[in-house]
């Protein structure tokens, strides 16, 4: 069971933090209710989906003891999936994702002895392989060498974990773009999903965490913070800060960042979320700058994330309730940002979307009343239960606001702000 911190404080109390307990028992009911039913067959092994490491996530943070077996056998079965048919790497749905939970859910694992037993040794030795020669694939969060590095960084203290993350600093290296308002990474045309190609034939740069350059820099940092690759690492970490701030679009009201530079095209401002938008902006840079001590970097995280926080909710395009678009995602990096500094500012923002998140639920539909918004798909609302959409990402997020159980789940995020260092670094 993960145990409570001592710098992590509820945020929510009285009738809304009842509502989101109710909630989060309602959400546990039905997920127990759904894999007893449907098999874990049903689930797949997908950490960022429905998968089963995604659920044993949600119970790994509930907290009851008696949910020891249903972890165990949710984290067993996603391995034997895993090994029974060829995956990729990828953090949230390849086998990278699987090693994490097991990792993250392990208790110990942060102290073991790099001399004991190993139960991710051939997920490492795998990785490396996939990372020895030029890279041409994705570089981001979701799929590609930023993934892999937060994987690596949930392990740093193997060896063989280190090597992953010089591996993947090296990669990044190579892959970075030089240009006048900084380093960046491109997103060629073969690597975008056939919809997205029609649209950008000739390829974009990322602004969003989830895809693009703002998650380079959390895992930048952290390579800095742990001493790894240092020497290329810091560079390029200068130099994506520099080249996402640059990006901020001269407007008054509204969002101030888009989701994509597109050469020859107009930047436009897109709606307030983790995965794209001011909040996941500023977030990864307060992450990199209290991990690093940078004061400048904080300063200009925190003018992004008051713009944002102060926005009407109507302004938003927020349209569901999960973690990567929707309002409970907004209410946990608000209330991250607001762990972090102690600026009340940010606890009112996570409470209102707390609120707003709860409003959108409705008894009796979806998976305990939660819907996600799907406008890609025939059926535009649809039953999630998974972690980056679905009821077990709002079940964390929900968690996260009525214990003193620091969510470390948020690593999965880059949002995992450590609260403002007592001595700032080189500014």
């Amino acid at each position: 069971m993960i145990g409570a911190s001592a710098h992590w404080r509820p945020l929510l109390d009285g009738a809304l933090a009842a509502r989101a307990n109710e909630a989060i028992h309602a959400i546990a009911g039905a997920l127990s209710a759904g894999t007893s039913n449907a098999g874990e067959e049903k689930a797949g092994f997908s950490l960022g989906g429905s998968g089963t490491p995604a659920l044993a996530l949600f119970y790994g943070y509930l907290g009851a003891d008696d949910h020891t077996a249903r972890i165990d056998s949710l984290l067993e079965y996603a391995m034997e999936a895993l090994a029974a048919a060829p995956t990729s790497a990828a953090l949230y749905s390849g086998f990278t994702g699987v090693a994490w939970a097991a990792e993250h859910l392990t208790p110990g694992t942060d102290d073991a002895d790099p001399s004991e037993e190993d139960m991710n040794e051939e997920i490492d030795a795998a990785l490396l392989a996939a990372l020895a020669g030029p890279w041409s694939g994705n570089y981001d969060l979701i799929s590609g060498l930023v993934g892999f590095g937060v994987y690596a960084v949930e392990r740093a203290h193997r060896p063989s974990a280190v090597a992953c993350l010089e591996a993947i600093v090296d990669r990044l290296d190579d892959s970075a773009v030089r240009v006048d308002d900084g380093i960046t990474w491109f997103t060629a045309p073969y690597l975008l999903p056939l919809r997205n190609r029609s649209e950008h034939p000739d390829g974009y740069y990322n602004v969003g965490v989830a895809h693009g350059v703002p998650g380079v820099i959390a895992l930048l940092a952290d390579a800095c913070r742990l001493g790894i690759r240092t020497g290329r690492a810091r560079p390029l970490l200068d130099g994506a800060v520099q080249w996402v701030l640059a990006q901020r679009l001269s407007v008054r009201a509204g969002a101030r960042y888009p989701a994509l530079v597109v050469p020859g095209v107009e930047p436009q401002p897109c709606r307030l979320a983790w995965c794209y938008g001011d909040p996941g902006v500023a977030a990864t840079l307060l992450y990199a700058a209290h991990a690093l001590g940078q004061k400048d970097w904080e300063a200009a995280a925190l003018e992004i994330a008051t713009h944002a926080a102060s926005a009407a909710p109507e302004d938003s395009g927020i349209r569901d309730a999960g973690l990567c678009h929707g309002a409970f995602g907004l209410a946990h990096v608000y209330n991250r940002i607001y762990q972090a500094t102690g600026d009340e500012l940010f606890a009112d923002a996570a409470r209102l979307w707390y609120r707003l998140g709860l409003d959108m639920r409705k008894p009796g539909s979806g998976i305990a009343g939660f819907e996600s918004w799907r406008p890609d798909m025939e059926i535009q609302w649809e039953a999630d239960p998974g972690f980056l959409t679905g009821v077990a990402g709002i079940g964390l997020a929900l968690l996260a606001g009525i214990t003193p159980v620091e969510p470390m789940w948020d690593r999965l995020l880059l949002v995992a702000i450590p609260p403002r260092p007592r001595a700032a670094g080189r500014a």
